[in-house]
């Protein structure tokens, strides 16, 4: 298929496979039935089926009912000849005739059964990415850095998980952020940009549900995704927000981003996606990391601490408190958190570099980079501590 056919039928697959499930079928069962009808689209749309084709409608008029047409016989076709199953039929509607797909919105309830609380978030990232973002599982495979086979396992124990869920009640919309941001942090690798999947999946999202969380999260996601060149330098090495090339950060990205998150906050429903999103539009505005506005930032962790109550947060707050305050009003806020809580050791030691005892912040430096959750991290926390060794023997 044509890059413009691969496009459409990734934005059309979630809906097609929910309009299914809200039929009757099972999601393992519509899955594979709509994956056999994808299958059937390459087959058949390079030669543009009439309305009378046998296998249902135009698809250039109405791709989306061609599709759910096609599963929906596949899926009749596999429960008949599945004796194991055969009562099935009997709670299956009768045959729909092709035509226009019908405007319910199967897609967001998709969302919902991919992040249901039954499955671990791993099971349910990846769910999402094959289900809604209708990427194949070597894709996904390549992206968690995991073998095909593994990947395949995980994809169907979700998906027997989710067989026997209804969708009788409302979905947990902050389960599916929660999944989509998982999505997002991922970043990069292998040949699928999960980061830039997040957002397209983000962005599907808000265009089917009215909630300041959902267009918060966008806002947050393309602020920090319009800093993603400048994170790293040419040799791999990270690169801190202080130190980035702010000309090459992605000024549309921020506009945009701005834009959705003014737009949330208006609704006077502040949520944690919003806050955060808040303080990445601070540090966006900012045009030099010295014109900061560390103050605002600090009234916005406190907001996001009474939200979240997340350790974390807190953690970052005490940086915030030291840019705005001094570094020792940093460390007393430091002092405050339990010291085994991760990056502790960085924070700590950065602070007091910025207070002057290069002593305990190379020291420090040393401990973080031995905690180091990877490479990139763990190379720059000992070329700090190096640096500050090396500066204190002269």
């Amino acid at each position: 298929m044509t890059q413009l056919d691969e496009a459409l039928i990734r934005s059309l697959t979630p809906g097609v496979i929910g309009a299914l499930v809200r039929r009757g079928a099972d999601f393992a069962a519509a899955e594979d039935a709509v994956q056999e009808a994808l299958i059937e689209a390459i087959r058949v749309w390079p030669a543009g089926p009439s309305p009378s084709s046998s296998s249902g409608g135009d698809p250039v008029r109405d791709a989306k009912g061609w599709l759910v047409t096609v599963a929906w016989r596949k899926f009749l076709d596999a429960t008949r000849a599945d004796t194991a199953r055969r009562r099935r039929e009997d709670l299956v509607e009768e045959e729909p005739r092709p035509g226009p797909a019908a405007s319910v919105d199967d897609t967001l309830q998709l969302y919902f059964l991919c992040a249901h609380p039954s499955l671990t978030p791993s099971s349910a990232v990846a769910l999402t990415l094959r289900a809604v973002g209708g990427l194949t599982t070597r894709q996904i495979a390549q992206a968690y850095l995991v073998p095909e086979a593994t990947m395949a396992q995980r994809i169907s124990r979700a998906k027997r998980t989710v067989s026997g869920v209804r969708f009788d009640r409302p979905g947990d919309v902050a389960t599916v952020l929660r999944v989509l941001y998982l999505v997002f942090n991922e970043g990069y690798s292998g040949d699928v940009d999960l980061a830039a999947e997040a957002i397209r999946l983000t962005r599907q999202l808000a265009a089917g549900i009215d909630h300041p969380e959902v267009a918060g999260l966008l806002a947050l996601m393309l602020l920090h995704h319009a800093r993603r060149a400048t994170r790293t330098a040419p040799d791999g090495g990270l690169v801190p927000l202080a130190e980035q090339d702010r000309s090459r950060w992605d000024t549309k990205a921020i506009a945009e981003g701005v834009e959705v998150l003014q737009a949330a906050l208006a609704r006077d429903r502040l949520g944690e996606f919003q806050a955060q999103a808040a303080i990445a539009a601070l540090h966006a505005d900012a045009p030099t990391a010295e014109e900061t506005d560390w103050v605002q930032i600090v009234e916005w962790y406190d907001e996001l601490a009474g939200l979240t109550d997340s350790p974390v947060v807190r953690l970052n707050r005490a940086v915030a408190v030291g840019e705005a305050d001094g570094p020792r009003a940093g460390l007393a806020a430091l002092a405050e958190l339990d010291a085994s809580l991760p990056r502790h050791a960085a924070v700590a030691a950065y602070l007091h570099e910025r207070d002057g005892d290069l002593a305990t912040a190379a020291r420090l430096y040393a401990e973080a980079a031995h905690k180091a959750p990877n490479l990139a991290e763990r190379d720059y926390l000992t070329r700090q501590a190096a640096r500050l060794n090396t500066g204190r023997s002269r």
